[in-house]
C-alpha cells in the first residue's frame, strides 16, 4: 500500500501519454493541420512534421514505460522503469511547454504545468 500514490501517478501518466500518442497516430492530418497553424510565423513553423513525430514517439514510449513500470513495481518492487517513465514524461512536457511558449499560447503552456507537477511529485516519491 505504500506505493499507492506512485501507482496512481503511473496510471495517470499511462492514460495521458499513451492516449495522446495514439491520438496523434490516428489523426496525424488533423494534428498536423492544427499545429501548422499554431506555429505559423515562428521558427518552428517549418518543422511541424518532424516535431510532431518526435513528440508522438516520446509520448508512446512514456506510456509504455509507465505500463511496464506499474508491473515491475507490483511484481518485483522495482521502481526503475517507473522512474524512467516519469523522467521521460518530464522531458516531454518541457518540450511541449517550450512549444506553447514559442507559439505564445500562454494558456496552453499553463495547462502543462499541472501535468508537470504530478510528474515531478511522482519522481520525488520514487527517489526519496
Amino acid at each position: 500500500m505504500s506505493n499507492a500514490p506512485i501507482y496512481f501517478i503511473l496510471i495517470f501518466t499511462l492514460i495521458t501519454f499513451l492516449q495522446s500518442g495514439v491520438d496523434k497516430l490516428m489523426d496525424w492530418k488533423g494534428n498536423y493541420s492544427w499545429l501548422t497553424g499554431h506555429f505559423k510565423g515562428t521558427f518552428m513553423g517549418g518543422m511541424v512534421s518532424l516535431l510532431l513525430g518526435i513528440i508522438l514517439v516520446l509520448e508512446v514510449i512514456t506510456g509504455i514505460l509507465a505500463l511496464a513500470g506499474i508491473f515491475t513495481l507490483w511484481l518485483n518492487n522495482d521502481s526503475t522503469l517507473a522512474l524512467w517513465s516519469l523522467l521521460l514524461a518530464g522531458v516531454t512536457l518541457l518540450m511541449l511547454l517550450f512549444g506553447q511558449r514559442v507559439a505564445k499560447d500562454y494558456a496552453g503552456a499553463f495547462t502543462i504545468v499541472g501535468y508537470f507537477i504530478v510528474v515531478i511529485f511522482g519522481i520525488f516519491l520514487i527517489t526519496i
